[in-house]
């Protein structure tokens, strides 16, 4: 359902709208803003009508009668009551070109636009491809390497302004000949460059806002690929190129300002303190002000804000002052774990960090499956001896007392399994078998104990 406005509040809204206009009083100057390049000029009006901002006005210019744009007055309490100070005005000139910015003030406001004036401008826009297309056959016919990129032509029919591209100067006294026959009217020449011809001819940016050169920008300056550089933008150059070609203007909007944030930023290889140790900067990014910084100590990569920044003397002295008051800073998560489990390695500040001992009524409340198990050590089971190599009280001893004799030999399985300790003790120790092939160094038989000395 469409929402209407009541008539009576439409009344009293024409009503509010006539009275403060009537009382707003005709401009002394204009802003207008004229021709394809879309120049600037603030000239004077002397008119009883009061225009708004975006008025088009007939001015004469520096070229001719044209049809113009009111963008705004220097004069307060005058046109829509949107006028700016004259020094406003011309510090934004300044700050927006100087001298290079397209300005100019020799001229005059005749009136506000016509509708007769309206339909002239238009007859001129319809023509434009047919002006176009003779320039271009001329240009062909005198053998010129030109691009004519437009041909402009304004109400008075004063003047045609030919714009065009080329690498070299030309001879263009015979061209402007045929030109001004064909034309009937004044001609002139005026060489672009590439940035020029996209500010006439293109209309869309990548962004998919207006061209940036055809919707505010008027000093059209070079750009060059430091500053892509410098914001980590893609180096390919169809990504950062426009419809000109050439580096995109806007490179330059925010170049002063990663300027500046980089000089807060340390360069690369530079050996810095951080809170967590001192390392080498790996890398930098600049919008954030963030710093990647490689630990020393530890080998890996940490981000750090540049405030937290500090040389590496004052991080040594901070990391032995953290230490001091938290003894495991630094360790490893197991490492950590292993020391709370352990009684005997905790440290000694156990009590203030808030560990306690378990009591064993907790023990036992927890139950056996979440007391930690011990890892017991493994040990090599060895075989216990039998028969006769168990020792007894009327055996001799072997470090005093001399061997039996061979006659004292235990049967064929007791002999056995004492030989074969014999050589799992000798090769545990690292010894080597006798000569002759027996196991002791003294030439006895291999079956039984060493001969007696008697």
């Amino acid at each position: 359902m469409p929402i209407l406005p009541l008539p009576q509040f439409e009344t009293d809204l024409q009503e509010a709208d006539r009275e403060a206009y009537e009382r707003l009083q005709p401009p002394k100057t204009m802003v207008v803003r004229f021709g394809s390049m879309r120049l600037i000029g603030e000239f004077p009006y002397n008119g009883d009508t009061t225009p708004g901002c975006g008025s088009k006005v007939v001015a004469r210019t520096h070229r001719g009668t044209e049809l113009g744009e009111m963008l705004t007055s220097t004069c307060p309490n005058s046109g829509c009551g949107k006028s700016v100070s004259r020094k406003e005005m011309l510090e934004y000139i300044e700050n927006s070109g100087g001298s290079e910015y397209p300005f100019f003030e020799d001229g005059k406001v005749l009136r506000v636009a016509t509708t007769d004036d309206m339909h002239a401008q238009r007859r001129i826009d319809e023509g434009a491809r047919e002006r176009l297309t003779v320039a271009r056959r001329l240009f062909e016919e005198h053998k010129i390497d030109a691009k004519v990129v437009e041909v402009e032509s304004i109400i008075g029919a004063e003047r045609v302004t030919v714009y065009y591209t080329c690498e070299a100067r030309i001879d263009f006294r015979e061209l402007v000949k045929e030109l001004a026959r064909a034309f009937d009217a004044r001609i002139q020449m005026h060489q672009i460059g590439a940035r020029d011809e996209a500010r006439l001819v293109a209309d869309f940016e990548k962004c998919g806002q207006h061209c940036c050169c055809k919707q505010f920008l008027k000093v059209l300056k070079p750009v060059s690929m430091t500053s892509a550089k410098v914001q980590k933008a893609s180096l390919d150059p169809l990504k950062i190129s426009g419809r000109c070609g050439r580096l995109m203007c806007c490179l330059r909007y925010e170049d002063q300002t990663y300027k500046d944030l980089k000089k807060n930023l340390p360069h690369r290889k530079t050996r810095v303190g951080t809170p967590e140790g001192v390392g080498i900067v790996v890398d930098s990014q600049i919008l954030t002000q963030l710093v990647r910084v490689r630990l020393e100590d530890e080998n890996r990569d940490v981000a750090i804000p540049v405030e937290e920044l500090c040389t590496p003397e004052e991080a040594v002295e901070l990391m032995k002052q953290k230490r001091a008051s938290d003894p495991m800073r630094g360790q490893s998560p197991e490492k950590v774990a292993r020391r709370l489990k352990d009684p005997k390695r905790r440290p000694k500040d156990d009590q203030q960090r808030g560990f306690r001992e378990t009591s064993q009524a907790e023990k036992d409340a927890a139950g056996s499956t979440d007391a930690p198990t011990k890892k017991k050590k493994r040990r090599r089971k060895r075989k216990k001896p039998t028969g006769a190599d168990q020792p007894s009280s009327e055996s001799p001893n072997p470090k005093t007392e001399q061997p039996p004799s061979k006659q004292a030999t235990p049967d064929a399985k007791q002999e056995g399994a004492a030989q074969t300790n014999k050589k799992k003790r000798r090769r545990r120790r690292g010894r080597k078998p006798g000569p002759g092939g027996a196991e002791g160094s003294s030439g006895a038989p291999s079956g039984g104990p060493p001969p007696s000395s008697n």
